[in-house]
């Protein structure tokens, strides 16, 4: 059974997506309502956690609109579960809609590391423990092709012609959509052991 209007009315001001120019479409909203909505923080459900400031405002609440059910759910796992505690595995939410990939790993020197972008899932990325430095580029700074777009992997690697190096630890996550290129897993300082929490969220 579809959702009333009134239950869909009810569902976006809960999520402070209603009433912006008296619309509920994001790709209509002005820089003021989106920066509205996203600092009210009420589309965390709760989590903590702060958003880093590169995160696309405007990508972000136009996603949310089209997914709020995907999003609303990873956000709920992420404050609801003791992240430090979840094993290194994949835990699924929705299928191959929604999943969260939990990882180990040491940082990487960036001679070791390439960029790389993704086409069907957005990540929400975040360091529960340790720290590490992220690349962060337009898709558009491309240069070399180091691994051609794999489908099934949903990745390709590549260089640029530009980046912005920033610090991700756990006081703040990040999110990267198909647009932003990013070489995530670099040292901080010296070499050191990471545990990461990557949310993929499928884009529709």
């Amino acid at each position: 059974m579809k959702p009333t209007f009134l239950r869909i009315m009810v569902v976006l001001s809960l999520t402070g997506l209603a009433g912006c120019s008296g619309t509920s479409n994001p790709e209509k909203w002005s820089a003021t309502e989106t920066d509205k909505w996203f600092e009210k923080n009420e589309w965390l459900n709760g989590w903590t956690v702060k958003p880093d400031p590169s995160v696309d405002r405007k990508a972000l609440a136009v996603s949310y609109f089209r997914n709020m059910e995907r999003w609303n759910s990873a956000f709920i796992f992420l404050k609801e579960n003791d992240l430090s505690a979840l094993e290194l595995k994949r835990y699924d939410i929705d299928g191959d809609n929604l999943y969260v990939a939990v990882s180990e790993y040491l940082t990487k020197n960036p001679e070791e590391a390439n960029f790389e972008a993704h086409r069907r899932y957005i990540d929400i990325q975040y360091v529960v423990s340790g720290k590490e430095l992220i690349g962060i580029t337009p898709i558009s700074m491309k240069y070399e092709i180091i691994e051609p777009f794999d489908a099934e992997r949903d990745i390709e690697f590549f260089t640029v012609t530009s980046e912005n190096n920033l610090r991700a630890s756990p006081e703040r996550f990040f999110i990267f959509f198909p647009e932003d290129a990013h070489r995530p897993g670099l040292k901080d300082g010296e070499n050191s052991m990471v545990k990461k929490i990557v949310v993929k969220v499928r884009v529709d």
